[in-house]
């Protein structure tokens, strides 16, 4: 398994590397691709993270999911995106897994793609998905989307990412790994 996951100046780094670490424990390739034009990336708190590729040079096709961690000024980063948006329709096209989480739903919910679905985002990120079901779940998953609420659950997302791409049994076995509570 290939996951793509985006990276823009601003993005949440627990978000980021936390699912990013989760997946790669699980044996998911993972690639970080910068949105920019250069792979040095600054997070929200100013760690910075250099990404394996630029976002320019990747294609949906060669990955199973694709990865949107928030961070507010990460996330209108990621909206204002016209490669991310293809990156985005290239995953639905091809009925990939799309991850979103914090703030980060809202840049599926800009395109339209979360209307009528169960969806879980930060508070105050409902505004850019009117349409869509905020359940109140801290992980929600409906059909190809899974989102979660915020950073505090981030090891709950990247979960359930791994149990999508590897089953229950993996999922399990890397929670008691890593002595996840229950």
């Amino acid at each position: 398994m290939k996951a793509l996951l985006l990276l823009a100046d601003g993005f949440e780094e627990c978000e980021a590397l936390i699912t990013a670490d989760v997946l790669m424990r699980a044996g998911t390739e993972v690639v970080l691709a910068a949105v920019k034009s250069e792979t040095e990336v600054v997070g929200s708190h100013g760690i910075t993270v250099k990404a394996n590729e630029l976002v320019s040079n990747v294609n949906m096709a060669q990955f199973d999911v694709l990865v949107l961690p928030g961070g507010g000024e990460g996330t209108e980063a990621l909206a204002a995106s016209y490669r991310v948006k293809e990156l985005i329709e290239a995953a639905v096209n091809e009925g990939k897994y799309i991850a979103a989480i914090c703030a980060a739903p809202s840049v599926l919910g800009r395109m339209g793609l979360l209307d009528g679905r169960n969806i879980a985002c930060y508070p105050g990120f409902e505004k850019y998905m009117p349409a869509a079901n905020v359940t109140g779940a801290k992980v929600e998953t409906d059909d190809i989307f899974i989102t979660g609420e915020g950073m505090g659950v981030t090891l709950q997302f990247a979960l359930r990412i791994t149990e999508l791409l590897y089953g229950a049994d993996t999922a399990e076995k890397i929670a008691e790994q890593i002595r996840m509570e229950k």
